[in-house]
C-alpha cells in the first residue's frame, strides 16, 4: 500500500482482507494505471485485479444472471482467446455460490462466445472477488495482472523426499523472473544447508558448490556434481569466473548478506546471474531494501526485486553482474 501511495499521489485505499487484499481508487484511467504499475512494478504487489464491474449482492439468482450478462457483453475481450477464470472470496462473504458452481456457469458462457478455457498460459484472465457486500469483476492479461495464478498465489506440489519448502522460493523465482536455471552450468550456493536450493540446481543439471558450516541433507552429499564445503562462506575464495550463477538464501542481517555476496562476486562471470533473498528484520523494510540494493549495485545490475508468495519476511532479488 505504501508503494502505491508513492506511485499515485491521489489514491484511496480500503482493506478488504486483513493483511492480504485491498482495493484502491485513483483519478487515472484503467490503462494509465496498468501501464504505470507495469513500468514501475511494486516489490510487494503480487497481483492486481482491475474492477470493471461491481455487482451488489442480492443473494439470489439475479447475481449470477447479472454476471452472465457482463461476460456476454465483454465478448470482444474473450472471443478467440485462451481464458482462465479466477474466483476468490473474503472470509464470510455472503456470496452464496461455490467456486465450482460459479466457474461452471461462467465457463459455459465463455465457450458459447468463442473463448477457449485454459488453466495453463491463458491469454486473458477473468477475475472475480467476492467481498463482504459485492462481487468485483475485472479482466486483463497475465502481464497486466502481474500473475497468472489466482491472487498471485503460486502453488507447487510438495514432492516425496523434498528437503525443505525453501525449494518453492527458487521455483517461484525462476517462474516470476522468467529465467531458466538449466541454462546455467556452474552454481555457487551460499549458506546452502539443509540444501533445498542446492537440490533444485542439481535437478536442473548444474554443477553446484555448496557452502555452509551446517550439514547438508544426506541425500545430496553423494551427488557427483556437488562440491560441499563445510565452512563459513567468509572463509573461502574462488578463482575469477568460476561460476555463472550465485544463489543465497541465508538468514543473516541484510547488510551482512550483501557484503558476503559482494565479496564472492569476483568468482561470478561477467553477465552471470545472482538470486538472493533479503530478510526484512527491521521496522523500515523499504529503507532496508534501498540500502542493500544500493550496496549491491556496486557490482550488479538489479533486474528485478519481488516479494514472492513463498517468501515470508523477505524479498527476492534477481541480479546480473556488470
Amino acid at each position: 500500500m505504501e508503494e502505491l501511495r508513492r506511485l499515485f499521489k491521489e489514491i484511496k485505499l480500503q482493506q478488504l482482507s486483513s493483511g492480504e487484499v485491498f482495493s484502491f481508487e485513483v483519478p487515472e484511467d484503467r490503462e494509465q494505471v496498468l501501464t504505470e504499475i507495469e513500468d514501475h512494478e511494486p516489490i510487494f504487489l503480487r497481483h492486481i485485479q482491475p474492477v470493471d464491474h461491481v455487482i451488489t449482492f442480492s443473494e439470489d439468482t439475479d447475481d449470477l444472471e447479472e454476471l452472465v450478462d457482463i461476460v456476454r457483453d465483454a465478448r470482444k475481450v474473450f472471443e478467440g482467446k485462451r481464458t482462465a477464470v479466477h474466483l476468490r472470496r473474503v472470509e464470510n462473504s455472503p456470496f452464496p455460490y461455490s467456486a465450482a458452481d460459479t466457474k461452471a456457469v461462467v465457463e459455459a458462457i465463455l465457450i458459447d462466445i468463442g473463448s477457449e478455457l485454459s488453466l495453463q498460459q491463458p491469454e486473458q484472465i477473468l477475475s472475480l472477488y467476492a467481498s463482504k457486500d459485492s462481487l468485483l469483476i475485472g479482466w486483463g492479461t497475465p502481464r497486466e495482472l502481474l500473475s497468472d495464478w489466482p491472487g498471485g498465489a503460486v502453488r507447487f506440489q510438495r514432492e516425496e523426499g523434498q528437503i525443505s519448502r525453501a525449494k518453492f522460493k527458487l521455483l517461484e523465482a525462476e517462474r516470476t523472473f522468467g529465467i531458466n536455471l538449466a541454462e546455467h552450468k556452474r552454481a555457487l550456493d551460499i549458506g546452502a544447508a539443509p540444501g533445498g536450493w542446492t537440490s533444485l540446481l542439481l535437478d536442473r543439471g548444474l554443477d553446484v558448490t555448496a557452502i555452509d558450516p551446517a550439514e547438508l541433507h544426506p541425500s545430496l552429499v553423494s551427488n557427483r556434481r556437488l562440491t560441499y564445503l563445510k565452512k563459513n562462506a567468509s572463509e573461502v575464495k574462488f578463482s575469477p569466473n568460476s561460476f555463472d550463477l550465485i544463489v543465497c538464501d541465508m538468514s543473516w542481517s541484510p547488510m551482512q548478506m550483501g557484503k558476503l555476496v559482494l565479496d564472492l562476486s569476483q568468482a561470478l562471470s561477467s553477465g552471470g546471474d545472482a538470486i538472493v533473498t533479503i530478510k526484512l528484520m527491521h521496522r523500515k523494510p523499504l529503507q532496508t531494501i534501498r540500502d542493500v540494493m544500493q550496496k549491491l549495485q556496486e557490482v550488479f545490475i538489479i533486474r528485478k526485486a519481488k516479494q514472492l508468495f513463498h517468501n515470508r519476511d523477505e524479498i527476492t532479488l534477481l541480479l546480473e553482474k556488470r
